[in-house]
């Protein structure tokens, strides 16, 4: 079963909605939630915010975060998949930032990304490094570590005999 599948399984039986916001994939991981039927029963909306400035004026990411820690970073990542839980007004929101190449970016190498969670108001962050491999394919990957993180936060909150 693919992630998004397993997404519209655990969100439909536990009557959760997700919403995204999404650089380094720009719409992947909404695009695979959305290609489920049904999907209208979970998912509220997503953002892309590619440009550092959208991050901050759209989703209302600190420009404290986005100077320190830059907008590649575990911080960007967390302030993301908050900021868009609380727009939408999901009970899980998730976000990807990172370097897709073909060049590192703030020091960061090709393959960085950042999936941030936020599930019902507990936020974390989980960073990863991808495989070699063409743009689009680290864009692939990095929807699929997102979607998987969104799958272990839900189970991670649910209780035992419930996931």
């Amino acid at each position: 079963m693919l992630p998004e599948e397993i997404v519209a399984n655990l969100f439909k039986r536990h009557g959760l909605t997700l919403a995204t916001a999404e650089s380094l994939t720009g719409g992947m991981v909404g695009e695979r939630v959305t290609s489920v039927p049904g999907a209208s029963a979970y998912y509220l909306g997503g953002v892309i915010t590619y440009a550092t400035e959208a991050k901050r004026d759209v989703l209302g990411v600190s420009a404290d975060v986005l100077r320190t820690d830059g907008p590649v970073s575990s911080r960007a990542a967390s302030e993301m998949a908050l900021r868009a839980s609380e727009r939408f007004g999901s009970s899980v929101g998730v976000a990807t930032t990172g370097v897709a190449g073909p060049a590192m970016q703030d020091g960061h190498p090709v393959g960085t990304l950042f999936v941030g969670i936020c599930c019902h108001g507990q936020v974390r962050c989980l960073p990863f490094r991808g495989p070699d491999g063409s743009r689009e394919e680290i864009r692939r990957w990095a929807s699929e570590m997102a979607l998987n993180a969104v799958i272990d936060a839900v189970r991670d909150a649910r209780p035992v005999g419930d996931r």
